[in-house]
């Protein structure tokens, strides 16, 4: 296979189906070799700020000098995005080589009437490069849930459950105590769980969950606090006061009031690995945090005029886009570029982009059988007040968008982060944006 076939071969994997269990990517890894334990974790879940706060990690952890492996899902733009040791994403030669080993594996399992599907094979494909790698440390994003995840067959030395939201309430569960107990799957026996969960119910279910398994719990927010002290398109700066002491001064360029939390959940996280002799000193967590990369997230492309492209996909991520724009970022007219999988709270989704957009233009992103008609979403923009306009092909969106943006207005891409790597590559092409 060539990288073109070995990427459709795995794309066209099932990806999700009944009677979820963790045995089959258990005894595809046994098969391979169980290359999970050949390097230390630090796994992440939660529903909202998981990629970020796994993006400061280990960024942190970098800074210190150790080799780090980041997994993370889905990608913006490339498969490659997926899988990076160092800030690298993995070659692609590495990926066509890996899937030929993994290929056989998933033929043999399929036969015994054991099928692996789709993030089982690129988990897989991720551990086998970390191992190969050698890495340190590997920070692992969850995929989805917690419990079943293909990713929760490790032993990390720390679990981090970032919030709680409604998502895959077919999946998970209808309820934030239902959701929040797949989330606590992640939990180890004698492990710290750093958790920045508010809402007291979520949070019992976790407590309750450590507790049973003697765990430790740093709960962000309450044994940790946070003061933000100021932000501009470049980035913000705030301080933090964590279990260890105090943090005055820090910067990063994500933006956002929480980016501010995932960075005190992210540190909670580092210095909790100094319980295994792993201290992390403060000048590679201010290295860490001001120099970490996570784009399409509040992603200013362009100043003139002023391109932001955010991945916010269900109405937690929506609402808390709304409160940073209209509070942090000076704008004239906004005009919103909006795709949504069908399978969101997309009502909810629309009030929030409605609330905050004088023009919703609605398109159709690249996942095609998983976008939501752009006919409705303009729809829903029109019963919110809001005009609306419908171009179903991504690119047309953004250059409307563009045309209608007058001096000290504002192009917000929201909704999706399919829609967020589409127009990352597009304003790259047409405003020479990073």
């Amino acid at each position: 296979m060539n990288y073109t076939e070995a990427l459709d071969w795995l794309f066209n994997v099932r990806r999700f189906g009944p009677d979820r269990t963790l045995e089959p990517t258990r005894h595809a890894l046994r098969l391979l070799g169980d290359p999970q334990l050949g390097f230390k974790s630090i796994h992440v879940g939660g529903t909202n700020g998981k990629g970020s706060t796994s993006a400061m990690i280990a960024s942190m952890l970098g800074a210190a000098g150790y080799r780090v492996g980041l997994f993370t899902s889905p990608h913006l733009e490339r498969f490659t995005e997926r899988i990076k040791v160092d800030g690298e994403e993995i070659p692609e030669e590495d990926v066509t080589r890996l899937l030929g080993l993994i290929r056989p594996v998933f033929e043999e399992m399929l036969g015994q009437g054991m099928p692996l599907r789709f993030f089982d094979i690129v988990t897989a494909l991720c551990f086998m490069y970390f191992q190969e790698r050698r890495v340190d440390f590997a920070v692992l994003e969850v995929g989805l849930g917690g419990r079943l995840d293909a990713t929760n067959v490790v032993d990390p030395l720390v679990s981090v459950i970032t919030n709680i939201g409604l998502e895959h309430t077919e999946i998970l569960g209808d309820t934030l105590e239902l959701i929040a107990g797949e989330k606590a799957g992640i939990i180890k026996p004698g492990r710290t769980l750093v958790t920045a969960a508010k809402d007291e119910s979520v949070y019992r279910v976790f407590k309750t969950k450590a507790d049973d398994l003697g765990c430790g719990v740093v709960r962000v927010g309450f044994d940790t606090g946070y003061e933000k002290l100021g932000m501009d398109l470049g980035g913000q700066r705030f301080s933090l006061r964590s279990t260890r002491g105090e943090y005055r001064g820090l910067a990063t360029p994500l933006l956002g009031d929480y980016q501010i939390v995932n960075a005190a959940t992210a540190v909670a996280a580092v210095e909790s690995l100094a319980e295994y002799g792993f201290a992390v000193p403060e000048d590679a967590i201010r290295r860490g945090l001001r120099d970490v990369y996570w784009p399409g997230r509040l992603e200013v492309m362009s100043t003139s005029p002023l391109v932001v492209v955010d991945g916010a996909k269900d109405a937690d991520a929506t609402e808390a886009v709304r409160r940073t724009v209209e509070r942090d970022i000076p704008h004239g007219r906004l005009v919103a570029v909006v795709s949504i999988s069908s399978d969101k709270k997309i009502p909810a989704m629309m009030r929030n982009i409605s609330a905050m957009a004088d023009l919703v233009i609605a398109t159709t992103h690249g996942v095609m059988e998983r976008a939501a008609d752009p006919r409705l979403l303009a729809r829903l923009a029109e019963e919110n007040g809001r005009p609306s306009e419908v171009h179903p092909a991504a690119g047309e969106a953004f250059a409307r968008a563009l045309e209608l943006a007058g001096p000290g207005d504002m192009v917000l891409v929201i909704g999706s982060v399919f829609l967020a790597g589409a127009a990352r590559a597009y304003f790259r092409g047409r405003l020479g944006a990073r």
